[in-house]
Protein backbone atom coordinates (compact mmCIF):
# COMPACT_ATOMS: atom_id res chain seq x y z
CA UNK A 1 0.00 0.00 0.00
CA UNK A 2 1.23 3.33 -1.29
CA UNK A 3 2.16 5.58 1.91
CA UNK A 4 0.06 8.47 0.83
CA UNK A 5 -2.78 5.88 0.65
CA UNK A 6 -2.24 4.52 3.75
CA UNK A 7 -2.28 8.04 5.68
CA UNK A 8 -5.42 8.97 3.64
CA UNK A 9 -7.32 5.64 4.82
CA UNK A 10 -6.76 6.30 8.64
CA UNK A 11 -7.78 9.36 8.79
CA UNK A 12 -11.08 8.65 10.55
CA UNK A 13 -9.84 6.44 13.09
CA UNK A 14 -9.95 6.91 16.98
CA UNK A 15 -6.31 7.77 18.20
CA UNK A 16 -4.90 7.35 21.86
CA UNK A 17 -1.66 9.90 21.02
CA UNK A 18 0.69 9.76 23.39
CA UNK A 19 1.75 13.38 24.60
CA UNK A 20 -1.78 13.75 23.14
CA UNK A 21 -1.92 15.41 19.41
CA UNK A 22 -1.58 18.75 20.83
CA UNK A 23 1.82 18.02 22.48
CA UNK A 24 2.85 15.86 19.68
CA UNK A 25 2.17 18.95 16.93
CA UNK A 26 3.37 21.42 19.46
CA UNK A 27 6.91 19.08 19.89
CA UNK A 28 7.14 19.45 15.65
CA UNK A 29 6.78 23.28 15.71
CA UNK A 30 8.92 23.79 17.83
CA UNK A 31 11.67 21.81 15.32
CA UNK A 32 10.32 23.09 12.35
CA UNK A 33 11.36 26.41 14.41
CA UNK A 34 15.06 25.29 14.98
CA UNK A 35 16.11 23.30 12.04
CA UNK A 36 18.44 24.75 8.98
CA UNK A 37 16.64 26.21 6.08
CA UNK A 38 18.57 23.08 4.18
CA UNK A 39 16.68 20.62 6.54
CA UNK A 40 13.42 22.59 5.71
CA UNK A 41 13.83 22.27 2.02
CA UNK A 42 14.56 18.21 2.15
CA UNK A 43 11.54 17.57 4.37
CA UNK A 44 8.91 19.81 3.01
CA UNK A 45 10.14 17.93 -0.49
CA UNK A 46 10.22 14.36 1.01
CA UNK A 47 6.26 15.34 2.58
CA UNK A 48 5.68 17.03 -0.55
CA UNK A 49 4.22 19.72 1.77
CA UNK A 50 6.06 23.13 1.54
CA UNK A 51 4.13 25.11 4.18
CA UNK A 52 5.38 25.42 7.81
CA UNK A 53 3.21 23.03 9.16
CA UNK A 54 5.42 20.42 7.27
CA UNK A 55 6.37 18.49 10.24
CA UNK A 56 3.03 19.46 12.25
CA UNK A 57 1.34 17.51 9.69
CA UNK A 58 2.96 14.18 9.85
CA UNK A 59 3.38 14.72 13.95
CA UNK A 60 0.28 12.16 14.82
CA UNK A 61 0.68 9.55 12.09
CA UNK A 62 2.78 7.10 13.53
CA UNK A 63 -0.04 6.36 16.14
CA UNK A 64 -2.60 6.70 14.15
CA UNK A 65 -1.18 3.86 11.95
CA UNK A 66 -1.03 1.77 15.16
CA UNK A 67 -4.62 0.92 14.58
CA UNK A 68 -4.21 -0.42 11.11
CA UNK A 69 -3.64 -3.79 9.78
CA UNK A 70 -0.49 -2.94 8.65
CA UNK A 71 0.95 -0.62 11.12
CA UNK A 72 -0.20 -2.92 13.99
CA UNK A 73 3.51 -3.85 14.66
CA UNK A 74 4.67 -0.82 15.66
CA UNK A 75 3.05 -0.33 18.89
CA UNK A 76 5.60 -1.56 20.82
CA UNK A 77 7.37 0.81 19.13
CA UNK A 78 6.40 3.93 21.15
CA UNK A 79 8.06 2.82 24.82
CA UNK A 80 10.84 1.17 26.31
CA UNK A 81 9.13 -0.30 29.70
CA UNK A 82 11.28 0.34 32.18
CA UNK A 83 11.39 -2.26 35.03
CA UNK A 84 12.54 -0.58 37.83
CA UNK A 85 11.20 0.28 41.42
CA UNK A 86 9.68 4.39 41.62
CA UNK A 87 10.00 6.08 43.60
CA UNK A 88 12.56 3.98 45.29
CA UNK A 89 14.79 3.36 41.86
CA UNK A 90 14.32 4.89 38.70
CA UNK A 91 16.46 3.33 35.46
CA UNK A 92 16.13 2.36 32.07
CA UNK A 93 18.75 -0.79 30.81
CA UNK A 94 18.63 -1.39 27.17
CA UNK A 95 19.58 -4.52 27.32
CA UNK A 96 16.90 -5.51 29.93
CA UNK A 97 13.99 -3.47 29.24
CA UNK A 98 13.90 -3.33 25.14
CA UNK A 99 11.36 -6.36 24.29
CA UNK A 100 12.73 -8.76 21.60
CA UNK A 101 9.86 -7.52 19.33
CA UNK A 102 11.50 -4.00 19.69
CA UNK A 103 11.06 -0.31 21.93
CA UNK A 104 11.31 3.13 21.06
CA UNK A 105 14.93 3.32 21.04
CA UNK A 106 15.54 0.49 18.37
CA UNK A 107 12.79 1.81 16.40
CA UNK A 108 14.72 5.83 16.36
CA UNK A 109 17.91 3.60 15.55
CA UNK A 110 16.02 1.36 12.92
CA UNK A 111 14.48 4.25 10.98
CA UNK A 112 17.57 6.98 11.30
CA UNK A 113 19.18 3.97 9.67
CA UNK A 114 16.44 3.71 6.73
CA UNK A 115 15.89 7.44 6.30
CA UNK A 116 19.72 6.91 6.18
CA UNK A 117 20.60 4.61 3.56
CA UNK A 118 21.07 5.06 -0.09
CA UNK A 119 19.05 2.29 -0.72
CA UNK A 120 16.03 3.43 0.51
CA UNK A 121 12.90 4.80 -1.49
CA UNK A 122 11.54 8.09 -1.35
CA UNK A 123 8.66 6.58 -0.22
CA UNK A 124 10.46 4.56 2.44
CA UNK A 125 12.12 7.23 3.81
CA UNK A 126 9.01 9.30 4.34
CA UNK A 127 7.55 6.66 5.86
CA UNK A 128 10.78 6.46 8.29
CA UNK A 129 10.85 10.12 8.69
CA UNK A 130 7.42 10.54 9.86
CA UNK A 131 8.27 7.65 12.36
CA UNK A 132 11.16 9.30 13.58
CA UNK A 133 9.18 12.76 14.45
CA UNK A 134 6.75 10.71 16.54
CA UNK A 135 9.34 8.80 18.34
CA UNK A 136 11.59 11.39 19.17
CA UNK A 137 8.39 12.83 21.17
CA UNK A 138 7.54 9.50 22.52
CA UNK A 139 10.27 9.29 24.34
CA UNK A 140 10.17 12.50 26.33
CA UNK A 141 6.99 11.26 27.78
CA UNK A 142 8.39 9.99 31.08
CA UNK A 143 5.51 7.35 31.02
CA UNK A 144 6.82 6.33 27.52
CA UNK A 145 9.75 5.18 29.78
CA UNK A 146 8.06 3.11 32.53
CA UNK A 147 7.08 -0.12 33.00
CA UNK A 148 5.21 0.37 36.20
CA UNK A 149 1.08 -0.67 35.54
CA UNK A 150 1.39 -0.34 31.65
CA UNK A 151 3.03 3.02 31.99
CA UNK A 152 0.67 4.50 34.65
CA UNK A 153 -2.74 3.14 32.04
CA UNK A 154 -3.62 0.71 34.89
CA UNK A 155 -3.69 3.96 37.34
CA UNK A 156 -6.50 5.67 38.08
CA UNK A 157 -6.65 9.15 39.02
CA UNK A 158 -8.53 12.05 38.69
CA UNK A 159 -7.93 15.53 37.04
CA UNK A 160 -9.85 18.21 37.70
CA UNK A 161 -12.89 15.97 39.23
CA UNK A 162 -12.95 13.72 36.17
CA UNK A 163 -12.29 10.29 36.26
CA UNK A 164 -8.47 9.72 33.92
CA UNK A 165 -5.80 7.41 33.89
CA UNK A 166 -2.23 8.74 34.94
CA UNK A 167 -0.60 8.06 31.31
CA UNK A 168 -3.72 10.03 29.97
CA UNK A 169 -2.97 12.86 32.53
CA UNK A 170 1.00 12.96 31.09
CA UNK A 171 -0.15 12.75 27.75
CA UNK A 172 -2.72 15.49 27.41
CA UNK A 173 -4.72 16.72 30.39
CA UNK A 174 -1.58 18.48 31.94
CA UNK A 175 -0.42 20.45 28.57
CA UNK A 176 -3.77 21.32 27.55
CA UNK A 177 -4.39 22.97 30.80
CA UNK A 178 -0.77 24.85 31.20
CA UNK A 179 -1.93 26.43 28.00
CA UNK A 180 -5.63 27.19 29.29
CA UNK A 181 -7.20 24.35 26.90
CA UNK A 182 -6.90 23.22 23.40
CA UNK A 183 -10.22 22.94 21.22
CA UNK A 184 -10.51 20.04 19.13
CA UNK A 185 -7.96 21.14 16.10
CA UNK A 186 -5.51 21.98 18.30
CA UNK A 187 -2.75 23.67 15.59
CA UNK A 188 -3.93 26.28 16.10
CA UNK A 189 -2.77 26.88 20.02
CA UNK A 190 0.15 24.38 19.30
CA UNK A 191 2.10 26.87 16.82
CA UNK A 192 1.12 29.30 20.01
CA UNK A 193 3.18 27.56 22.36
CA UNK A 194 5.41 26.40 20.32
CA UNK A 195 6.43 29.70 19.36
CA UNK A 196 6.69 30.77 22.96
CA UNK A 197 8.60 27.80 23.73
CA UNK A 198 11.23 29.06 20.90
CA UNK A 199 11.37 31.83 22.93
CA UNK A 200 12.11 30.76 26.22
CA UNK A 201 14.82 28.67 24.40
CA UNK A 202 16.12 31.13 22.51
CA UNK A 203 16.45 34.21 25.01
CA UNK A 204 14.83 33.13 27.87
CA UNK A 205 14.66 30.99 31.17
CA UNK A 206 15.68 27.81 29.01
CA UNK A 207 18.50 29.47 26.98
CA UNK A 208 21.30 28.80 29.56
CA UNK A 209 20.36 25.50 29.83
CA UNK A 210 19.62 24.62 26.07
CA UNK A 211 23.11 23.50 24.59
CA UNK A 212 23.07 21.28 26.98
CA UNK A 213 19.91 19.17 25.73
CA UNK A 214 22.33 18.35 22.76
CA UNK A 215 24.82 16.28 24.68
CA UNK A 216 25.11 12.74 23.82
CA UNK A 217 23.40 13.83 20.56
CA UNK A 218 25.39 11.36 17.77
CA UNK A 219 23.83 10.42 14.93
CA UNK A 220 26.88 7.21 14.17
CA UNK A 221 24.85 5.87 17.72
CA UNK A 222 21.32 6.44 17.80
CA UNK A 223 20.56 3.69 20.85
CA UNK A 224 23.06 5.53 22.86
CA UNK A 225 21.35 9.05 22.13
CA UNK A 226 18.20 7.78 22.37
CA UNK A 227 19.26 6.34 25.57
CA UNK A 228 20.17 9.21 27.30
CA UNK A 229 16.51 10.88 26.47
CA UNK A 230 14.82 7.97 27.87
CA UNK A 231 16.95 7.73 31.29
CA UNK A 232 16.23 11.63 31.50
CA UNK A 233 12.87 11.37 30.58
CA UNK A 234 12.61 7.99 33.22
CA UNK A 235 13.97 10.33 35.93
CA UNK A 236 10.97 12.28 36.22
CA UNK A 237 8.72 9.16 37.21
CA UNK A 238 10.82 8.84 40.69
CA UNK A 239 10.67 13.19 40.86
CA UNK A 240 7.56 14.17 39.98
CA UNK A 241 5.07 11.09 38.40
CA UNK A 242 4.81 9.10 41.11
CA UNK A 243 7.30 10.41 43.94
CA UNK A 244 4.95 8.35 46.59
CA UNK A 245 4.94 5.21 44.10
CA UNK A 246 2.32 4.04 42.25
CA UNK A 247 -0.34 2.85 45.62
CA UNK A 248 -0.31 6.61 47.04
CA UNK A 249 -1.04 8.41 43.75
CA UNK A 250 -3.78 5.54 42.77
CA UNK A 251 -7.29 7.86 43.46
CA UNK A 252 -5.59 11.34 44.21
CA UNK A 253 -7.14 14.56 42.93
CA UNK A 254 -4.05 15.82 40.18
CA UNK A 255 -5.27 19.09 38.76
CA UNK A 256 -4.49 21.08 41.91
CA UNK A 257 -1.50 20.95 43.88
CA UNK A 258 0.29 18.05 41.36
CA UNK A 259 -0.44 20.56 38.32
CA UNK A 260 1.70 22.89 39.98
CA UNK A 261 4.73 20.80 39.77
CA UNK A 262 3.93 18.31 37.00
CA UNK A 263 3.42 21.57 34.32
CA UNK A 264 6.63 22.66 34.49
CA UNK A 265 8.17 18.97 33.96
CA UNK A 266 6.00 18.42 30.34
CA UNK A 267 6.98 22.03 29.47
CA UNK A 268 10.58 21.60 29.56
CA UNK A 269 10.27 17.82 28.25
CA UNK A 270 8.01 19.05 25.22
CA UNK A 271 10.36 21.94 24.69
CA UNK A 272 13.73 19.39 24.42
CA UNK A 273 11.79 17.29 22.06
CA UNK A 274 11.30 19.57 19.92
CA UNK A 275 14.81 21.00 20.13
CA UNK A 276 16.48 17.57 20.08
CA UNK A 277 14.51 16.65 17.07
CA UNK A 278 15.38 19.62 15.08
CA UNK A 279 18.77 18.42 15.43
CA UNK A 280 18.23 15.05 14.85
CA UNK A 281 16.82 16.35 11.51
CA UNK A 282 19.79 18.46 10.95
CA UNK A 283 22.03 15.79 10.97
CA UNK A 284 19.69 13.54 8.79
CA UNK A 285 19.44 16.26 6.11
CA UNK A 286 23.54 16.64 6.03
CA UNK A 287 24.14 13.64 5.81
CA UNK A 288 21.76 12.53 2.83
CA UNK A 289 22.61 16.29 0.73
CA UNK A 290 26.66 14.83 1.28
CA UNK A 291 25.64 11.89 -0.18
CA UNK A 292 23.90 13.07 -3.16
CA UNK A 293 26.78 15.93 -3.65
CA UNK A 294 28.87 12.86 -3.39
CA UNK A 295 27.38 10.30 -5.84
CA UNK A 296 27.07 13.75 -8.34
CA UNK A 297 30.79 14.20 -7.53
CA UNK A 298 31.26 10.67 -8.90
CA UNK A 299 28.62 11.03 -11.87
CA UNK A 300 30.87 13.83 -13.13
CA UNK A 301 34.07 11.76 -12.83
Amino acid sequence: MKASSLAFGVAALPTAWAWGGFGHITVAYVASNFVSNETAAYFQGLFRNDTQDYLAGVATWADSIRYTQWGRFTAPFHYIDAHDDPPSSCEVDYERDCKKEGCIVSAIQNYTSRLLSPASSEQDRAIAAKFIVHFIGDIHQPLHDEDVAKGGNGIIVTFDHVRLNLHHVWDSSIAEKAVGGVRRQPYAEARRWADELTAKINDGKFNASSTSWLEGVDLADPVSSAMVWAREGNAFVCTTVMPQGPAAITGQELGADYFEKAAPVVEIQIAKAGYRLAAWLDLIASNINSQSQAQSTMGDL
